[in-house]
């Protein structure tokens, strides 16, 4: 998007006050960033483990941080998901329910088993709700693994082969 002259990006504000020299941020930036910004809402601040996976979906250059440029990737990707954890969190508690995570998942077309829906709940409930911090852990390492599996199933049929040594590197990495 184009600003008139003189205009700032709404979002460099945020960015700038956390990153260094370098124009960077990491895990720990990104929470302050996060945070400071209320992009959470009425939510709890982003646990740093999820801003590590945050930064680990868009470092493309395996930099272990992030510019301006994944920054503002990152904050369109977590408007949508805070939209559609909004929508399904039927009784405005700020958690979603485990039914409810099962139709945002859907509705992100990941057409998941019932089995790897129960490992994504037991992997992200506490007392049976998914608050937001969690729900973005788990669509980021979705959206990751999905990626990552989809680069290696080269016939589009649902299979994928990888050697050991990639397999950790890939999974480790998000």
């Amino acid at each position: 998007m184009a600003y008139p002259q003189g205009a700032v990006d709404p979002l460099w504000p945020w960015f700038s006050a956390v990153a260094g020299q370098d124009q960077q941020i990491e895990a720990s930036e990104l929470q302050t960033a996060l945070t400071q910004s209320g992009i959470n809402g009425n939510y709890q601040p982003f646990s740093l483990e999820t801003c590590r996976i945050m930064i680990a979906m868009l470092d493309r250059d395996r930099s272990g941080s992030m510019g301006f440029p994944e920054f503002k990737e990152l904050w369109a990707a977590l408007n949508s998901w805070k939209q559609t954890f909004m929508r399904f969190d039927a009784d405005h508690s700020g958690t979603v329910e485990p039914h409810e995570l099962h139709q945002a998942v859907a509705s992100f077309g990941y057409n998941l088993s019932p089995g790897a829906l129960t490992v994504l709940v037991k992997r992200y409930e506490k007392a049976g709700r998914i608050a937001f911090d969690d729900f973005v852990a788990c669509v980021v390492r979705l959206r990751a693994l999905t990626s990552v599996f989809q680069g290696r199933d080269t016939q589009r049929n649902g299979f994928a082969n990888f050697q050991y040594d990639d397999f950790i590197r890939c999974v480790m990495s998000i």
